[in-house]
């Protein structure tokens, strides 16, 4: 297939511009993301929308992806207990190669179409959960054989790529595709198609925590309390909603743990 993400940069003899000529390039290559991601709104919206109604029924989410993909799954599974004070296992990243491969480039790890499916199995999925590949390119074998197999089992199947159909989005009942073009640096995928692969992660577990009523009208009310700044937070919110003093505020998260229990405590 003709991939997109591996065409040549529209920009010539990059190694002889000025660090502002760079600059500029890459930023006017980076403002093309969001408007890439707005044309496939329809289709991230079929997916939320799929993922939280299995989540409302007691699923987990899950991502699986290589390099880049698998590191941006990482991050998105990991900001989601202390942000919205979930189970740690209810939103999970697995990257090709294991935890290794967050740090050091594991060689091959994305060739094995046979290993995703192995790496999923100390989860024990179920029929209420759902799993999204991450894959810029569209044709990495590690995610096409991870929701090849999690489609048998009857399990819910997305995809986030940045090139127009391909075997990813074949396995994928609920695919993404946001084209962003070649990228400043032939083949670097982890510039604009990682920012497009981060944004619409970002899109898709907000939305889905709001819909499972993890947000108070605008607020992170289940977020966990793990530094001052986040404490300060949790009792300005507090404060605002009861309507109290600061040192009100305070003694009340202080005694509930949470800015949810300690409004819920005073209604």
């Amino acid at each position: 297939m003709n991939r997109i993400t591996e065409q040549e940069s529209k920009y010539k003899d990059i190694d002889k511009m000025s660090v502002s000529e760079i600059l500029k390039n890459i930023n006017n290559e980076d403002k093309l993301v969001p408007l890439a991601v707005e044309n496939a709104l329809p289709q991230i919206e079929k997916l939320a929308t799929a993922v939280a109604e299995r989540m409302q029924n007691g699923g987990r989410l899950f991502y699986i992806g290589a390099g880049t993909s698998g590191r941006l799954g990482i991050v998105d599974a990991s900001e989601c207990p202390p942000t919205f004070g979930v189970p740690f296992d209810m939103v999970v990243g697995i990257i090709a190669g294991g935890d290794t491969a967050i740090r050091k480039a594991v060689e091959f790890a994305e060739d094995d179409d046979e290993q995703a499916w192995k790496d999923l199995q100390e989860y024990e999925l179920n029929e209420n959960d759902s799993l999204v590949g991450l894959a810029a390119s569209g044709t990495t074998p590690y995610v096409i054989g991870g929701l090849n197999m999690a489609r048998k089992h009857g399990i819910l199947t997305g995809c986030i790529i940045c090139n127009h159909g391909g075997p990813v989005v074949a396995a994928a009942d609920y695919p993404v595709e946001v084209v962003v073009g070649p990228e400043f640096l032939t083949g670097s995928t982890r510039m604009k198609s990682g920012t497009a692969q981060k944004l619409v992660l970002n899109m898709l577990s907000t939305t889905v925590m709001i819909k499972l009523g993890r947000v108070k009208g605008n607020r992170m009310v289940d977020m966990q309390l793990t530094n001052h700044k986040l404490v300060d937070r949790g009792t300005q919110m507090v404060m605002t909603e009861l309507n109290i003093s600061q040192e009100e505020a305070s003694a009340l998260l202080n005694k509930y743990g949470s800015v949810r229990k300690a409004v819920e405590a005073k209604h």
